[in-house]
């Protein structure tokens, strides 16, 4: 899709069928913990989710790119703590494909029985798994962003009618409150797990946020969204448990709902509830068959929202590039999609939604505080960014206005952190595991290719399409502007090396950084000032520089100057703190090639032919050094 495609229906579709979806699964767990209070638990989950929207909110205005928290936490704090963030998510994406393919087949079974339970569960859960897949290979167009309005239409408009049915039929307030007796039925340590189950349907905003560059949206229209639609969305949370708790009350310390089959389908259970008998039976195929549509839906989201996620640790070197490679037509991270289709089939073969719940609480929780965490840090980081959202209900701290409701969601999703480890066994192993098997996978990535393991490297989209054995691409490099006629080569030599095209998927380019360094004699100290004549040149330079460089699209060109006792050293000493790729060099005497020779970064150059400057480079550099010279006839300045 192209950018700014999406707009507020095709948003809120994508935020509706992955959260309201967990209520066909989550619904039943939450339920068998929280009892009479499951109402109450969804109400608390409700307003957690407004908290969490706020700040996705705020934090998509700041800074529009793929990623969702993940791109908050980079800029907020630094890529490893991004790196955390958006592995825990796509932990939950993978999941949550695995558990709505599992609660699918327990839908599927109202129309044959079979189909829930054994061999034909599994394979049935898998083939979804595939199909899923595949979708998302072929990628998501403007027809299928379509389908997926009309299905959240349909789908909303079934919840609104089992609330209001269950209200005229079933609804007793009294059977809600006379079956709570706090500390006993339920128990405390039940209704925070039932509360922190309850969050992690509202993980939709990370799919949402995934999005966020092909989102076309007024300032309006987003607070529409804000406002009615998490109104809404609360809503048939609430609605549809306090109609589930009446319908199949709370008896013995149990509730209908969060037993045997009911578990596995609530929606269908609550039909049943309902009289007369015909009334039941037909309004239960109904059910299960928007379900069933609806959860292949919403596992469609889940791996929209993985891709979009995984393209964004690719490109930011987070992740191996072969991981992210694309599609050379449909332009999909085919790879990763593959990978977590098999890792969503293996967690699916089991059919164990309740241990498969308990570990997505685990990521969203940990995503959720993360994203919090990095909008108020993002407060005092960019106080004067311009933003068309800021959340409401500030406090002056420190110069800067600390949003109390990212503070709030920050300090819950802590403690639902904390609860779900103490208390879900599944979630203490697997999610501390995936978690240490990503830091293990990402420092040993970034120190075997020599990148700092907290500063931003990016590789431009087109390297994602080269395959593998071709030459590499650079998605940052370093250029020194020395202010003579080679100027303009070897800036066009780094603009040829970077994203020369402007593709679908991803607007921005490499990023060439002109660098002028001042040389600073031992006899003045290195911050002695600098005579306006050399300053005039390295600002005429380095603004020469910047037009010529994004020349080519997709390219941005940022500049600096900076003081060094050698130029040479100064190089190198940017290069590493900047943590670029490669460094595109003017060789200080002319050879008979033009266009660059390339040279590793240590050793091995012929240091014959080049200067001073050249030769410490060459041996110094922790990156890749190209050299450009003109040809003999062609002198230089």
């Amino acid at each position: 899709m192209s950018e700014g495609t999406v707009g507020a229906r095709g948003l809120f579709a994508i935020v509706y069928t992955t959260s309201v979806s967990s209520i066909y699964f989550a619904l039943g767990v939450v339920a068998h913990r929280a009892l009479g209070l499951t109402p109450l638990v969804f109400l608390a989950a409700g307003l957690f989710f407004a908290l969490a929207a706020m700040t996705y909110l705020e934090g998509g205005a700041l800074h529009s790119e793929r990623g969702g928290s993940t791109v908050f936490a980079r800029y907020a704090f630094n890529e490893l703590v991004s790196f955390v963030t958006g592995w825990a998510v796509l932990l939950d994406y993978v999941i949550l494909v695995a558990v709505t393919a599992v609660a699918a087949t327990n839908y599927l079974a109202v129309f044959w029985a079979r189909l829930g339970h054994g061999a034909s569960e599994v394979v049935l859960a898998v083939g979804i798994v595939v199909y899923v897949v595949t979708a998302n290979i072929v990628g998501l167009s403007a027809r299928r962003l379509r389908r997926r309005v009309l299905v959240a239409a349909g789908d909303l408009a079934l919840q609104l009618l089992l609330i209001g049915l269950g209200v005229f039929l079933v609804l007793h307030p009294g059977r809600l409150l006379d079956s709570i007796h706090l500390g006993s039925a339920p128990t405390w340590e039940n209704v925070v797990f039932a509360l922190t189950i309850a969050t992690i349907a509202f993980t939709g905003l990370e799919a949402a946020a995934g999005l966020a560059p092909e989102v076309k949206l007024s300032r309006r229209g987003l607070r529409r969204l804000l406002g009615p639609g998490v109104g809404l969305i609360v809503l048939v949370y609430v609605g549809i448990s306090m109609v589930g708790i009446s319908a199949l009350p709370v008896v013995g310390g149990e509730t209908g709902l969060g037993a045997g089959q009911a578990v596995q389908a609530p929606l269908v259970a609550i039909a049943r509830a309902f009289h007369p008998h015909w009334l039941a039976v037909s309004l239960s195929y109904v059910v299960a068959a928007a379900a069933t549509i609806a959860l292949v839906a919403a596992a469609n989201s889940a791996m929209l929202g993985l891709s979009r996620l995984g393209y964004s640790l690719a490109t930011n070197r987070q992740i191996p590039s072969a991981l992210g490679r694309l599609h050379p037509t449909r332009g999909t991270p085919y790879v990763l999609i593959s990978l977590a289709g098999l890792t969503a089939a293996a967690l699916a073969a089991p059919t164990d939604v309740d241990f498969l719940v308990g570990i997505y609480a685990f990521g969203a929780m940990l995503a959720f505080t993360i994203a919090h965490a990095s909008v108020v840090a993002l407060r005092f980081r960019e106080p004067e960014k311009p933003c068309f959202y800021r959340m409401p209900l500030g406090v002056r701290v420190c110069g800067a206005t600390v949003p109390v409701p990212a503070v709030v969601g920050g300090v819950a999703a802590a403690a639902g952190l904390v609860s779900v480890l103490i208390l879900h066994a599944g979630a203490r192993y697997v999610g501390l595991g995936w978690l240490a098997f990503g830091l293990l996978l990402y420092v040993a990535y970034r120190t075997a290719t020599g990148k700092p393991l907290t500063t931003r490297v990016t590789v431009p989209e087109r390297a994602l399409r080269t395959e593998v054995g071709e030459e590499s691409e650079f998605g940052s490099i370093l250029v020194p502007i020395m202010g003579n006629a080679l100027d303009d080569d070897i800036i066009q030599t780094a603009g040829r090396l970077s994203g020369d095209v402007r593709d679908e998927l991803e607007p921005r380019g490499a990023t060439i950084e002109a660098l002028w360094v001042f040389e600073v004699p031992l006899s003045l100290p290195l911050d002695a000032a600098l005579p306006e004549a050399q300053l005039q040149r390295a600002r005429v330079a380095l603004a020469r520089a910047k037009a010529v460089g994004e020349e080519y699209e997709g390219v941005e060109v940022a500049t600096a100057m900076v003081r060094a006792r050698r130029a040479g050293q100064g190089i190198v000493s940017e290069a590493r703190r900047r943590g670029v790729e490669a460094i595109v060099l003017a060789a200080e005497e002319p050879t008979r090639i033009r266009g660059g020779a390339l040279f590793g970064g240590a050793g091995g150059a012929r240091d014959n032919f080049v200067g001073e400057v050249t030769k410490y480079v060459i041996r110094k550099a922790e990156c890749r050094v190209i050299l450009t010279a003109p040809p003999v006839g062609e002198g230089s300045a």
